[in-house]
């Protein structure tokens, strides 16, 4: 049986835990195994992207290799079977597809990004650096996979993201952050260069290996910053890890795109994304760049009728209000949990992913913000909300409450708590009234609580215990400020006050 040319998973497992300057799994195949992948890559953006090409397929199943041929694709279709053909679409994922290399080839990527996917989310841990950010963290990964259901296995949680523009030119009509039109960029001078890089350095020195999961986009398009790609370069220099690229926008300055590439070839891990807007936008895309071009580039089919779904969120939120989705269905495209900056205005912002709603429209919360103009201002602000929001019990002045989106049920010395996708059963016989109902009712705050259902110093400790049990499971709603929610009616206008 031929190999397809992978390194077993606890090698490779190490090899991505070695930090930033590890290469990726493209680089663990033979020239030959990566240029054969990239073509049969290929093959997949077009059976996905494509109806012509799928329909010529279908029109030519005894000789479908003159279809490839046409589009310049070096794969016989015949070679990978049970990627596209009905009768072989059994043996996916499965040891009867060994007789198409090839297609297991693809079938192993398939699974190779999916525990990338897991390995990069584990990079944001921080326990020993910044315990408390880590905790904060983690209580929001756990609320996510209470909120949103299937769709939070895909959220990484990168800890910190940048904007390197206002705005953005592309005006993708399903943007689930509505990004504003485009209002500049942020140049590459000498004083913002040399601000940009004490921020990043201050966020290497804050969040240790956790800086590497940072990227350069947001509501923004990279490619809209004709100096993109020497931010890059010093986030790398910095940081020792090269942020990721997602593009909506990679023909609009070309070289600058093949700089960026070029990086990555250099000192990437972490695979770049286009995200394709349309069959002629594919057109083009393969035209411009190879198939080895784009070894290290996944896709994203956004186009109407793609196989992308897309988040209920932002401008995709406002054209499809009146949808029922089904189970599963993203309710946010946002992944950080961690500080959003925006370089051109001076700000940052504690963010987290949530799913979209009129309270939180574009698919993420603000926690809190702050505006800096120097690297300390940045630092400044960064500890400040740290050390306001980032707390290890549930603070004790403020309301304490169950999350808006559980359903809580009391038992027996016991209480249940539902969310969207699992359910919760906690022991309540640590005082004599009930810790959950009093939860539930919402109106006192944490220390109250404690006040209200202990008379002795020994179940006064048991019962802060299991508050903070409850906070660290994610359960206890920390969305308690108003000041930075857009609550209206449609939700997609409000306003952010500046703190």
């Amino acid at each position: 049986m031929m190999r397809s040319g992978f390194q077993d998973a606890s090698s490779r497992a190490h090899l991505y835990r070695q930090g930033a300057r590890s290469r990726h799994i493209f680089d663990l195949r033979t020239p030959e195994q990566r240029r054969k992948f990239s073509h049969v890559k290929r093959f997949m953006e077009r059976l996905a992207g494509d109806m012509k090409f799928r329909f010529a397929l279908s029109e030519n199943v005894d000789a479908p290799r003159a279809v490839t041929q046409r589009y310049g694709i070096e794969v016989d279709p015949m070679e990978v079977l049970p990627l596209w053909h009905g009768d072989y679409l059994k043996y996916r994922f499965k040891a009867e597809s060994a007789p198409w290399p090839p297609a297991m080839m693809w079938d192993e990527y398939m699974g190779e990004m999916l525990r990338y996917r897991d390995i990069l989310r584990e990079q944001g841990e921080m326990s020993m650096i910044n315990p408390r950010f880590h905790a904060w963290r983690d209580r929001q990964i756990r609320r996510c996979a209470d909120e949103l259901g299937g769709s939070a296995h895909s959220i990484t949680h990168p800890v910190i993201a940048f904007e390197l523009s206002d705005g953005c030119t592309v005006g993708c009509w399903f943007c689930g952050l509505s990004a504003d039109r485009f209002q500049g960029y942020y140049d590459y001078s000498k004083e913002h260069a040399e601000l940009w890089r004490g921020v990043v350095g201050v966020a290497s020195e804050v969040f240790g290996s956790a800086a590497g999961t940072g990227f350069c986009y947001w509501a923004t398009d990279p490619m809209d910053n004709p100096h993109y790609d020497r931010f890059l370069l010093d986030y790398y220099q910095i940081t020792g890890a090269l942020p990721q690229t997602t593009t909506a926008a990679p023909l609009k300055d070309e070289a600058l795109t093949r700089r960026v590439l070029g990086l990555f070839n250099l000192y990437g891990t972490t695979p770049n994304r286009f995200s394709v807007l349309s069959t002629k936008h594919l057109d083009q895309i393969h035209m411009a760049f190879s198939p080895e071009e784009l070894v290290g580039v996944e896709l994203i089919l956004q186009g109407k009728g793609g196989p992308t779904a897309k988040a209920f969120t932002g401008r995709a939120r406002k054209e499809k209000l009146t949808v029922a989705l089904p189970e599963g269905y993203p309710t946010t495209i946002a992944c950080v949990s961690g500080f959003l900056v925006n370089m051109p205005q001076g700000r940052i912002q504690l963010v987290t992913p949530v799913p979209g709603s009129e309270r939180w429209p574009l698919g993420y919360r603000i926690v809190a913000q702050r505006l800096f103009r120097t690297r300390d201002e940045f630092r400044e602000g960064v500890q400040s909300i740290m050390d306001q929001h980032m707390l290890d019990s549930p603070a004790p002045h403020l309301p304490i409450r169950f999350r808006r989106d559980l359903q809580y049920e009391a038992g027996n010395g016991y209480f249940v708590l539902r969310s969207r996708s699992s359910e919760h059963r906690v022991l309540d016989d640590v005082a004599p009234i009930s810790v959950g109902d009093l939860i539930a009712r919402g109106n006192c705050t944490a220390s109250e609580l404690v006040m209200r259902v202990t008379t002795d110093g020994t179940r006064m400790l048991a019962v802060a215990d299991l508050l903070d049990q409850l906070y660290a499971a994610g359960v206890i709603e920390e969305d308690l400020d108003d000041r930075f929610a857009w609550q209206t009616s449609d939700g997609m206008e409000g306003h952010i006050e500046a703190v």
